[in-house]
């Protein structure tokens, strides 16, 4: 299954947004264990930070100037954020880069990690972290839909609870885009369920 990640993650064509001098530029890795059912990292942010207090997400964030790229950054901010040393992630390349509700042009960055790390959160800003099997959401188990109007289109993304984790908007995203790649999950997301929550922008 890794070799199997690697070869449709590096042989994709991501939808990459050009870069616009307005919109400050992020990058967060979506870590992927080493496994026989491989796991997504995901991290609970602090309740107090002043955006996306409490939300699930990957660990990444602004690029600094002195980053080299945006792979720089999404490993800096992991190791700042979870403490996941850089050189033990393997680089896998990027997915779609999208903008959140904030005006920040995001980009993921997947990459595999061993599957025997311990994760140190950055208590002022990572409240827990955990992981999920990618194979959970290929079953596609959502609690609810949102619509999400977002680049100029309508996205119907799903809500998923695991634990007592929400899991929803950018990061759903970024994650239905991982499995379709991988698993040909075929989740649709242009496309309304018979009932969903209107949201103006992703998270």
């Amino acid at each position: 299954m890794l070799d199997e990640i690697i070869r449709r993650v590096r042989s994709y064509s991501p939808r990459l947004l050009p870069h616009d001098p307005r919109l400050p530029e992020a990058a967060v890795l979506m870590p992927i264990t080493r496994s026989s059912d491989p796991e997504l990292i995901l991290t609970l942010r602090a309740s107090g930070l002043s955006t996306h207090g409490g939300e699930v997400a990957f660990p990444g964030g602004r690029r600094d100037p002195e980053d080299s790229d945006l792979v720089a950054t999404a490993l800096r901010e992991s190791a700042e954020e979870v403490g996941l040393p850089p050189g033990m992630v393997e680089v896998v390349g990027p997915l779609s880069s999208v903008v959140s509700r904030y005006g920040i042009h995001v980009t993921p960055i997947v990459g595999l990690v061993p599957d025997y790390m311990e994760y140190h959160a950055n208590a002022s800003e990572i409240a827990a972290v955990f992981s999920v099997p990618l194979s959970f959401f290929c079953q596609n188990p959502r609690e609810c839909t949102h619509r999400l109007d977002h680049q100029g289109k309508s996205w119907y993304v799903p809500c998923y609870r695991y634990d007592n984790y929400k899991i929803w908007g950018l990061t759903a995203m970024m994650i239905i885009e991982l499995v379709n790649l991988v698993y040909d999950a075929g989740i649709e997301l242009q496309r309304p369920t018979d009932s969903f929550i209107d949201l103006r922008s992703p998270s």
